[in-house]
């Protein structure tokens, strides 16, 4: 069975933490919010209780988890050197939506990195998790919580969905702030590279750092077996609905044309058709959903938009796309991964 307790947010129940903590330390699953997404701990440095977390996920091997800390002491003993370019990103990120990648020391499991030599690190902005790492007096690594491959969950409802009977413990600590999952940046390359775009945009990490470069996997020019994955989402399809999944970009006017085309084309074949608005014009479809009217609001609902379209058992889902300036970049990435790549330009 899986322990469901719900706390505020902003004043976490101690019991509850200390409760979550005491399984941590003893090599089981806890579920728990950040402020990206939420996600399934484990002791980052415990390879039996990391490999749980693959198999409750049934995330491929070669997958690296992300470990989260919960102050700059813990980033010493994971990494083999904190460059200056990590201390600048630390003092103006951390704690917040970023993962820094650099070489890890030999105290941490190769279960942990996929059998990288490097580590990805980061420091949620959320008060439960970091009371409950605190409270575990370990590093904790924590994939998103939702089985590999699903919309990341924004929700505590949406891990249940996906893990119930497969996690000792699930904090429900209400909805995420952001929706998407932390930029992930490469700090073991020169100059840095952007492996996952997040709410830590391209364009304030270069604020930092002057040059940063965009990994190709990001936008889908490198993809499979020729692809060394250092972080999450960059290997494998991920945020999948169970429909498919196109995604149409261009000027609002023909991107709706599109849409209204390929609606009438898929009514002849009589498939249940949902639509995925930025916009928020009224299509005759079987399931719309209105993402929002600016990036903020579009990423943060949407992966549990994806998972209503579940609901709504629809068969195609047509969704409108952004430009990749700023956040953007991030909901287009999340979009494309999730879609396969499949995109319609007007």
């Amino acid at each position: 069975m899986t322990e469901v307790y719900k706390t505020d947010p902003l004043k976490p129940d101690r019991v509850i933490i200390r409760k979550a903590a005491e399984i941590i330390k003893e090599g089981g699953l806890v579920a728990f919010p950040t402020e990206t997404v939420y996600g399934l701990g484990a002791d980052a440095l415990n390879a039996e209780a990391i490999r749980k977390i693959f198999k409750a996920k049934r995330r491929p091997l070669n997958n690296p988890l992300i470990v989260h800390v919960a102050d700059n002491e813990h980033i010493r003993k994971l990494a083999r050197k904190v460059p200056r370019e990590a201390e600048e990103l630390i003092e103006r990120f951390f704690p917040g939506p970023l993962t820094i990648v650099l070489r890890k020391k030999p105290i941490v499991p190769d279960e942990t990195t996929a059998d990288l030599p490097t580590v990805g690190i980061r420091m949620p902005d959320h008060k439960i998790a970091l009371s409950l790492i605190e409270e575990s007096g370990t590093s904790i690594a924590a994939p998103s919580a939702n089985t590999a491959g699903r919309p990341s969950p924004t929700r505590a409802q949406h891990v249940l969905e996906d893990l119930y009977g497969k996690v000792d413990l699930v904090i429900d600590g209400g909805e995420t702030k952001f929706g998407l999952e932390s930029t992930v940046l490469d700090l073991t390359v020169k100059p840095p590279q952007i492996l996952r775009p997040g709410a830590v945009t391209l364009e304030m990490l270069r604020e930092v750092l002057g040059t940063v470069r965009i990994h190709p996997a990001v936008q889908g020019k490198i993809r499979g077996k020729e692809l060394t994955a250092k972080s999450p989402g960059m290997r494998y399809r991920h945020y999948a609905p169970r429909a498919d999944l196109i995604i149409i970009i261009g000027k609002d006017e023909d991107v709706q044309r599109k849409i209204e085309e390929m609606m009438q084309n898929f009514n002849v074949k009589r498939l249940r058709i949902g639509v995925a608005t930025t916009t928020g014009r009224e299509y005759q479809a079987n399931h719309v959903e209105f993402l929002g009217e600016s990036k903020k609001k579009i990423a943060k609902s949407l992966f549990d938009v994806l998972r209503r379209f579940d609901e709504a058992d629809v068969d195609v889902i047509l969704a409108e796309g952004v430009d990749e300036r700023g956040l953007g970049l991030a909901i287009m990435n999340r979009l494309k991964k999730a879609s396969g790549y499949k995109v319609i330009k007007t």
